[in-house]
Parts: C-alpha cells; sequence; structure tokens
C-alpha cells in the first residue's frame, strides 16, 4: 500500500504518478521557465491526479483545472496581478485544459467577499496551501534547475494515496469543505470522506 511505504518511496512514487498525466507535466514545465516567484502548480490537478491512477482511471479524468499560484507582494493591485495572468497565459496557449495563475499575496484583499471569512495576509505560497479545506488538498509541486522536483506537502502524503480527506479548519468555512467533498464523492466515490470537526473538538487543547 503507497500510503505506507517510507516518505522518501512516497514522493517517488507521487512524482511518477504525477509524471504520467501528460497536461499536469506541460503546465509544469511551462511554469518553469516564466520566473514567477514562490510558484507552485497546486489544488485539484495534482491530488485528483493521484486519485485517478490509485483507482484505475485516466490520470487526467475529471480535472477541471491546473492552478498555478505565486507570490508577489510587491504591487498587490488587481492591474499587476491581471497583467501577469494575461502575460503567462500566453505560455499556457494550446494545452487542452485551463490553468488559473494567481498571486497569493493579494488573497486577503478577496477572500471575505467571497467566502464569507476574512483572510489575514499570506507570507508566502507556501502559507496560502497550509489555508486550503482539506489537508489533503495541501500540496504544491514545481520543477527547479535540473529538472528537480520541490514538493511541498506539510501533511504527508499518506492521505492522498489511501484516498483520505480530512478537514483542515484553520481558514475555510465547513460549508466550503463539505460542498467540495460532495462534489468529489460523485467523481470518486471510493474516497473516504472525514466529518468537519465539532466546535468542541476544535476549542479542546491537544494533551501532552
Amino acid at each position: 500500500m503507497i500510503g505506507r511505504l517510507p516518505l522518501d518511496e512516497q514522493l517517488a512514487v507521487l512524482t511518477s504518478v504525477l509524471s504520467s498525466n501528460e497536461v499536469l507535466l506541460e503546465v509544469l514545465n511551462r511554469a518553469a521557465t516564466l520566473e514567477l516567484p514562490g510558484w507552485y502548480v497546486t489544488g485539484g490537478c495534482l491530488f485528483q491526479t493521484v486519485w485517478n491512477v490509485v483507482t484505475d482511471r485516466h490520470p487526467g479524468s475529471g480535472i477541471k483545472d491546473y492552478d498555478v499560484f505565486y507570490f508577489d507582494d510587491r504591487d498587490l493591485s488587481w492591474e499587476a496581478e491581471d497583467a501577469v495572468i494575461r502575460a503567462v497565459g500566453e505560455a499556457f496557449a494550446g494545452l487542452p485544459a485551463e490553468v488559473e495563475v494567481r498571486n497569493e499575496a493579494r488573497v486577503h484583499l478577496w477572500y471575505e467577499q467571497k467566502l464569507g471569512v476574512a483572510c489575514a495576509p499570506h507570507a508566502s505560497t507556501e502559507a496560502a496551501i497550509d489555508s486550503f479545506a482539506a489537508t489533503t488538498c495541501c500540496l504544491g509541486v514545481r520543477l527547479e534547475w535540473g529538472g528537480r522536483w520541490r514538493v511541498y506537502a506539510p501533511h504527508g502524503l499518506s492521505d492522498v494515496f489511501n484516498l483520505v480527506v480530512r478537514p483542515n479548519p484553520v481558514l475555510a468555512p465547513r460549508e466550503v469543505y463539505e460542498a467540495k467533498t460532495a462534489r468529489w464523492r460523485q467523481r470518486w466515490p471510493e474516497l473516504t470522506v472525514l466529518g468537519w470537526p465539532s466546535a468542541s473538538t476544535m476549542l479542546t487543547p491537544s494533551s501532552t
């Protein structure tokens, strides 16, 4: 079972599995040429590729889009981000998928209006990934010099390989988690989706 392998072996399997998604691999290769500060490919395109391979589906099945995050806090205007989106969009022209590019330094400016809860400014792309609604989703990868894979997985990879979706109640509200998991379950019924923790559980300090 992949989720029970040592972490270094899980990482080797992860890069092999993600490479089997030709669109994802092309997004990674093209993004690596753009010199976006602190960039990662992240979101559903990663863990859903793993789910597809583990459940014997086509690697790209059901993947809505491919997210490229970067972090640039030098200019937080929409105009600056839009200029990057337009310029970078040309690099992904011709791919049979939608690629969404977003500056995570700006998330706090629109998050509350969109999702109903306030968001403190992120300090990095990694911090933005840390705030995803499920710990299983907290995954980012990029290609660095020499083709080296950089993998950011603050909660490890076992849940991803074991098809377990675990809530991450640090920012996104419960309804976001439940809406996402309901949608994922329709396409991947093999998932084990853990429930949102109760208020009492969240307030109880962990034992030492």
